[in-house]
């Protein structure tokens, strides 16, 4: 896909932690802040996924418990 150019304003101490990274002299900034953005968009979306699954589950432990009840109960660990 085709990069479009943007301008974003930055705090000048956090631009001089961007410059000062190894990775950006290599790739340059544009590549550096395109992975920071993507990187902290998934965690965001996982993060979110997580949240939505914990309510869906909430309160559900004992509810679950009972439907794996006889499965757990015959799984033994081997005696040595």
């Amino acid at each position: 896909m085709p990069a479009k150019p943007v301008q974003i304003s930055m705090d000048t101490d956090l631009l001089r932690r961007i410059d000062a990274d190894p990775e950006v002299r290599e790739k340059g900034r544009s590549a550096f802040v395109r992975e920071a953005v993507a990187l902290y968009l998934d965690v965001k979306e996982r993060r979110t996924l997580e949240e939505r699954l914990q309510r869906a589950y909430e309160g559900q432990a004992d509810a679950m418990l009972d439907e794996v009840a006889e499965i757990v109960g015959v799984q033994e660990w081997p005696e040595t």
